[in-house]
């Protein structure tokens, strides 16, 4: 089947609603929140309506229908990823949940005059955890640079590699640019030196499919609701040999085998890192979000999305004195710019007036801003679900803003 834009836009019932300003929603912030199909609001409601119940711990039926639904999810979510065995699917509550127990595991095996590298291009959330490590620890925090354009440096990256590298974090694609990295060489390079590797996935995975196995990742990320599913929810793969050589991150139910005052003994994988109740409906959601997607299919979503992003950028470009950031070919569908002398937020403000949602701001990237030497951008981040008739809308509200701004 071609790909049918209307008829997809017909999975996503928010999509056709008015604003309160009269405007019908044009929603361009999905580097932020995708929107969720009806298929996987029906699972939701499935949930709640027929089996809520908790998992793992109940031999009545609704325990074991959750149960089975829960653990089918891990199922989709390894064979999406070509993930070798599914007890290296950790649950969590996002991304950052899911950096923040490889980091603190790692702040605990750490010595003084490691070196962990992270890049330029980092969220907040793969930066932060990793300097908490290293103030525990006494490890050094080395930085890969980026450059003009919004890319990696990797020649500096190779020169900061050396014996005392431990771990390499890196996002796959960047939530403020939508560069794509160059992660299959990152990879190659750090386990050159035997260092292990984490990928941020939460801006790849709703434009692309990691083969966890062929990129040879020791940790990969991602988050449920930048790909159609639910908030709260989201998923660590880490190879067996790195989940059983690192610390729990949290104490509780679920994740023991036995507990006496004398002592306490932890769970076989995955359940040594889910302690607690889990998000059961959210991972139930999150495996229909796959199930949608791939649906869909990944090919034909990059495929489309890459011609809006051309007819975006060719648009923009035409306004005089807008600049893009991250002006360069290998990228995913998100342009941040600014119009010069107008603070993004004003022309946010304006655009969310004419009904188009963007975000605004320094997208927890603030090193980036500080690199350009700027407050923040307006951030456009488009999805297979919009159109092109959007991206019109989109930039004649830029010009608008202009003309009202300037």
């Amino acid at each position: 089947m071609g790909f049918d834009v209307t008829a997809i836009r017909k999975d996503f019932p928010i999509l056709g609603r008015t604003l309160k300003n009269g405007k019908p929603l044009v929603y361009l912030d999905n580097a932020a929140t995708s929107q969720t199909p009806q298929p996987v609001i029906d699972v939701i409601v499935d949930y709640y309506s027929r089996y809520n119940a908790n998992i793992h711990r109940g031999v009545h039926q609704l325990s074991q229908e959750a149960t089975d639904a829960y653990e089918q999810a891990r199922q989709k979510i390894q064979k999406h990823l070509n993930i070798a065995h599914a007890h290296e699917v950790i649950f969590t509550a996002g991304t950052t949940h899911s950096i923040n127990i490889v980091a603190a595991g790692f702040g605990q095996i750490l010595q003084p005059g490691d070196e962990l590298i992270v890049s330029a291009l980092e969220h907040h959330a793969n930066i932060v955890p990793w300097q908490m490590a290293c103030e525990r620890s006494g490890a050094v925090l080395r930085v890969i640079p980026m450059t003009p354009q919004g890319t990696l440096d990797l020649d500096a990256y190779e020169a900061l590699l050396n014996d005392r590298t431990r771990l390499v974090f890196v996002n796959h694609v960047s939530n403020a640019l939508g560069s794509i990295n160059d992660i299959e060489r990152i990879i190659h390079q750090a386990h050159a030196v035997r260092a292990a590797v984490l990928i941020d996935g939460a801006q790849a995975a709703p434009h692309l499919v990691a083969d966890v196995q062929a990129l040879d990742v020791d940790f990969y990320t991602l988050s449920a609701h930048k790909i159609c599913g639910p908030t709260g929810v989201g998923m660590l793969y880490g190879k067996e040999k790195w989940l059983n050589l690192l610390p729990p991150y949290q104490g509780g139910g679920e994740m023991i085998a036995t507990v006496s005052f004398e002592k306490t003994t932890y769970a076989d994988l995955p359940h040594k890192f889910e302690a607690g109740t889990p998000n059961i409906c959210g991972g139930i959601a999150f495996g229909a979000a796959v199930d949608y997607m791939n649906s869909i299919g990944f090919e034909q979503i990059a495929a489309y999305e890459h011609q809006l992003l051309l007819r975006a950028t060719e648009g923009l470009k035409s306004i005089e004195g807008l600049t893009i950031y991250g002006d360069h070919d290998h990228k995913t569908a998100v342009i941040s710019f600014n119009l010069a002398g107008v603070h993004p937020y004003d022309v946010g403000s304006i655009l969310d007036q004419l009904g188009i949602a963007v975000r605004t701001g320094h997208h927890c990237a603030q090193p980036i801003m500080t690199y350009y030497n700027i407050p923040g951008t307006v951030r456009a981040s488009f999805s297979f679900y919009n159109t092109f008739e959007e991206v019109d809308a989109l930039i004649a509200g830029v010009k608008k803003a202009q003309q009202m701004l300037c």
